[in-house]
């Protein structure tokens, strides 16, 4: 019979972890359908090999796992880069942490849409024009690819940065994911919905035309008026204070969390 020890429950953990890991950055990276044939591929080796005991058939697929690590490194190097220089900052446990607790998630998450929401109410005031794509569960990488790589910690001072009037990146949309700035002056697919109002311009119809095709979140900030909006599901939610903003997008993020947990 299989003794099963403290040595045993940590070997599980340390394995869930790391495919935990994968399935997040996978994910992100809108290479969810990779990491589904990358597990499969897994499961078949661990029956054939370890189960059935073919030998023939296990010394292929053992030969396919050992490719297969590279691969998986050569395709996740980013990510992997990121991870370890979070692991040896300051705040790496903090992170780590954050992968299984809630708490600790939550408390990062209110961190950076507390930034953007101050933001948001900066370039209100200022009539400084903004629009601001936040991804659930659905990927944005493909709109994220048409802009200029940032993969910066969101601050307020950052987005203010870049939506400041004639700034290089300031025309186009910004990406947020997970709390980072991933890319500025990106294109989106802007809505031919006849029922917008006439008076609403390009953000506001590409902000309603992104949210038509997924389930991002968008916050734009008129130029003209200085009004805040947000944009989900196809619908736009006009003159919002930073308040009712900051609920919005709490609650929207706090569900896909639920989802995922």
């Amino acid at each position: 019979m299989w003794d099963f020890g403290i040595k045993d429950i940590v070997d599980i953990l340390v394995v869930a972890a790391g495919m935990n890991w994968l399935y997040r950055s996978s994910r992100k990276n809108g290479t969810l359908v990779l990491f589904q044939g990358i597990l499969a591929v897994f499961v078949t080796w661990l029956v054939v090999s370890q189960v059935l005991r073919m030998k023939l058939l296990g010394s292929i697929f053992d030969s396919l796992i050992s490719v297969g690590l590279i691969a998986l490194v050569v395709l996740f190097q980013n990510d992997i880069r990121r991870t370890l220089m979070r692991v040896g900052s300051r705040r790496g446990w903090t992170s780590l942490m954050a992968m299984f607790g809630e708490g600790s998630a939550a408390d990062a998450r209110q961190v950076w849409v507390d930034a953007l929401v101050l933001a948001c109410r900066n370039m209100s005031a200022q009539k400084v024009g903004a629009l601001i794509c936040i991804e659930r569960e659905d990927s944005l990488q493909q709109y994220a690819e048409t802009g200029e790589q940032i993969d910066a910690r969101l601050t307020t001072r950052l987005l203010e940065q870049i939506f400041y009037k004639n700034t290089p990146l300031h025309d186009g949309a910004v990406v947020v994911r997970g709390g980072r700035v991933q890319s500025a002056a990106c294109i989106l697919p802007v809505s031919h919905n006849m029922n917008i109002p006439q008076e609403l311009g390009l953000r506001h119809r590409s902000a309603i035309g992104l949210t038509e095709m997924c389930d991002a979140l968008v916050v734009v900030v008129s130029e003209e008026t200085g009004g805040i909006s947000l944009a989900e599901q196809g619908k736009i939610y006009r003159s919002l204070d930073p308040h009712t903003l900051q609920k919005m997008i709490d609650r929207q993020i706090a569900s896909v969390t639920q989802k995922s947990a």
